[in-house]
């Protein structure tokens, strides 16, 4: 609702009483009547200031009501101080007054009024403002004219931006560089670009603004390391701290850990290693390479590190695992926020601390809505969904998505993904907005469930939002589309993401992987290099995968030894286990064993059963022996490693060692859980096992089955052409396990 009210005259012609019978003695007691009223009204306006400028807009007002003369200073004074400390609204009501009492408005009040409209912002009320500028011919003063514009860039009214921009720009400088703020801030990026190269001067205010502008996605940070690029090497025009912040940001949100330490070094010799907003900006970076050493030196660097830094370094370490670090730096915080109560409630959760979870979100001072989705999260990863439940049912009714996001994640991870696509068609119809967090979560659900079906409904939901190109929900679709056999899906849906970052990049190869697309695989590899992107480690471990599985061993063990020497990746167990298991299957056994041996850390579990698989396969029960006990030493009962055994022992015809091995299986008294099946129709799935009877349709079920085992028993009579063929493939050694 507007709150400038104005009067009906606005529109139409200001009407004077024109009668005087004496004009020269009116004139000249005019004139002596405002010269004493500004000798007694210019103190008043000076405390006026000093009180509105301390805050105290109480005092101020009531020293305003009680002057018995006003002039435009006075006026102009008060709306300032309301518009200075955020009481917009009191503002526009003055001015309203003011309109109604005859008060005439000049430059300063129509400056001021313009940018009180833009703060809240309110086009009719300055839609009605920028009349009173027309009517009163004050548009060619330079703050109206910037006043104007910055109106309707504000309100994302670009359109009447450029229309002010191009009637006053000749006559007002300022326009230049509030007309790329307009563009930059209605994300409009291809407007701003081309209006910045017309430009009569480019400063570094204006290079500053358009790097900030792509700054703000991740899509557009490319561009803006391109931009700053230029501005360095081709034009000249020394950074300032803001935009050596916004360069060191991009570097963090595309991964380029190079270019950032470059930046970094730039920064120490312009001599802005000072500056508060840059610290905070290096310690974010590095915290998000993991490089938390570089980190926590910048951090112990200032003198008096302000929150938000606090708060960036705890994420960091907790992130990493290193709680006992981020429990000394938040018990060492004289003041605490809701995002550090929030960080290290998650952290205690991350080290199964959970207790120290909940005393902590009970001792919050201030408890918000963000600490209550916190402790749904925590609670979930706890396993205790009813807990989780619980405390979102009490704050459901605040319809934030990111309270819904917490419970339809905290579902997924406990292993019910069902309820958590049931939990989003609930939110769906309460008109809850999505975020890109709760399609990424519904295509996890989908893979989960192995649901083409309900993942290609969510992919026509995510077309009708604003995140069909975002990166990270990007991603999710490409994950959920391999996971579910269509890889060509996936591969669309790869080349819909604005700019792919290396997530994306591995989501595809592990896509590949998944599929035994080797080679094609290795190719996207290639691509994401020429694109300027680098790999991390989960890009090799989806690289290695893909190589495991379609036997191109040499080009596996390729990537596998220059992912320290050209990436700077340190290989961790899955690295090992990826290799391993590459040489296992090719059947040189002893080179993966030597390997083991040579590891720079031991070896779990996974890297030695990596091992034990491929000793199976090719039947070697020496190796296999060796391997065996190894692991006997890793687990309490290695369940795998007896079947995989006796296996191993009635193939090589050791029924001696079989029996002995089965013996001691059934002393362990484990139970192998049944393999499942399942089938997707009419978007549910439908999961069989053995001896499962639960199924609904159950007796039309196995009255079906009987009838398509009789019918495969009769074409096995007739047909005689298929007992070759199976046998056959028994001598060949074809065999499948079940």
């Amino acid at each position: 609702m507007s709150s400038l009210k104005l009067k009906p005259s606005l529109f139409g012609t200001w009407k004077h009483q024109r009668w005087k019978p004496n004009p020269k003695f009116y004139s000249v007691l005019r004139r002596f009547l405002l010269k004493v009223h500004e000798t007694n009204v210019k103190p008043v306006n000076i405390a006026i200031t000093k009180r509105a400028q301390a805050g105290e807009l109480g005092i101020a007002r009531q020293m305003f009501d009680e002057m018995p003369h006003r002039t435009v200073v006075s006026w102009n004074t008060m709306i300032a101080g309301y518009s200075k400390w955020g009481r917009y609204s009191e503002a526009l009501t003055l001015v309203s007054s003011m309109h109604y009492r005859n008060a005439k408005l000049n430059e300063t009040t129509f400056s001021t009024v313009l940018s009180v409209c833009a703060r809240l912002p309110s086009l009719t009320d300055g839609k009605q403002v920028h009349g009173l500028v027309l009517k009163s011919g004050s548009e060619g003063f330079e703050l109206v004219g910037s006043a104007l514009l910055y109106l309707y860039a504000s309100c994302f009214e670009i359109d009447q931006a450029r229309r002010v921009f191009d009637v006053l720009h000749e006559g007002n400088a300022l326009l230049w560089s509030l007309m790329l703020v307009g563009y930059v801030q209605c994300n409009l990026m291809d407007d701003a670009l081309r209006f910045f190269y017309r430009m009569p001067t480019r400063d570094v205010v204006a290079w500053t603004t358009l790097i900030s502008g792509y700054t703000k996605s991740e899509e557009g940070c490319d561009k803006a390391l391109e931009i700053f690029k230029v501005m360095r090497e081709s034009c000249g025009v020394a950074p300032n701290e803001f935009t050596l912040d916004c360069a060191i940001r991009a570097c963090g949100r595309v991964g380029r850990l190079y270019d950032g330490r470059a930046v970094h070094g730039l920064v120490v010799r312009i001599g802005f290693e000072i500056e508060s907003s840059i610290n905070g900006a290096l310690i974010e970076f590095y915290c998000n390479f993991n490089a938390l050493e570089d980190a926590k030196t910048i951090y112990e660097r200032l003198v008096s590190p302000c929150l938000n830094d606090t708060t960036t370094l705890l994420g960091g370490l907790i992130t990493m695992g290193r709680i006992e670090e981020a429990e000394l730096i938040f018990n060492g915080l004289v003041e605490r926020n809701p995002v550090s109560y929030n960080l290290m409630m998650k952290g205690y959760s991350m080290s199964g601390r959970i207790e120290n979870s909940k005393k902590l979100f009970l001792e919050m001072p201030q408890r918000v809505l963000t600490s209550s989705n916190t402790m749904i999260s925590v609670y979930s990863r706890n396993g205790e969904l009813d807990k989780a439940l619980e405390l979102f049912e009490e704050t459901k009714e605040e319809r934030n998505p990111v309270t819904w996001n917490s419970m339809i994640s905290g579902y997924i991870h406990n292993n019910q993904p069902e309820n958590a696509l049931k939990l989003y068609v609930t939110m769906h119809t309460c008109s809850i907005s999505q975020t890109r967090s709760t399609f990424s979560a519904l295509f996890h659900a989908c893979s989960c469930l192995g649901s083409l079906q309900q993942g290609q409904l969510f992919h026509a939901h995510l077309t009708k939002s604003p995140f069909v190109s975002n990166v990270y929900v990007g991603t999710a679709l490409v994950d959920m589309y391999s996971k579910c056999g269509s890889i060509t899906d996936a591969q669309a849906s790869f080349a819909g993401i604005s700019y792919p970052n290396v997530a994306a990049w591995t989501a595809l190869i592990n896509g590949y992987a998944h599929h035994g697309l080797g080679s094609d695989a290795i190719l996207l590899f290639d691509n994401m290099l020429e694109q300027g992107v680098n790999p991390n480690a989960a890009t090799f471990v989806g690289i290695l995968s893909a190589c495991t599985r379609s036997g191109l061993v040499h080009e596996g063990m390729r990537f596998f030894r220059i992912m320290q020497e050209c990436y700077g990746v340190t290989p961790t167990l899955e690295h090992f286990t990826c290799a391993v298991d590459l040489l296992g299957r090719s059947g040189r056994l002893r080179e993966a064993e030597l390997l083991i041996e040579k590891m720079p850390i031991e070896a779990d579990s996974a890297v030695w059963g990596a091992l034990l698989n491929a000793c199976w396969f090719w039947m070697d029960m020496e190796v296999g022996e060796r391997v065996a006990k190894m692991m006997f030493t890793l687990e309490p009962k290695p369940i795998s490693v007896y079947v995989i055994m006796s296996n191993i022992y009635a193939l090589l015809g050791r029924w001696g060692e079989k029996m002995k091995v089965r013996e001691t299986l059934k002393g362990l008294d484990v139970k192998k859980d049944p393999g499942c099946s399942w089938i997707e129709l009419n978007n549910g799935i439908h999961v069989f096992s053995v001896e499962d009877r639960s199924h609904p349709y159950r007796s039309a079920i196995y009255a079906t089955l009987e009838h398509l085992t009789a019918n495969v028993s009769s074409i096995v009579e007739l047909d005689y052409v298929f007992l070759p063929v199976m046998e056959a493939s028994i001598s060949n050694g074809v065999y499948s396990q079940f």
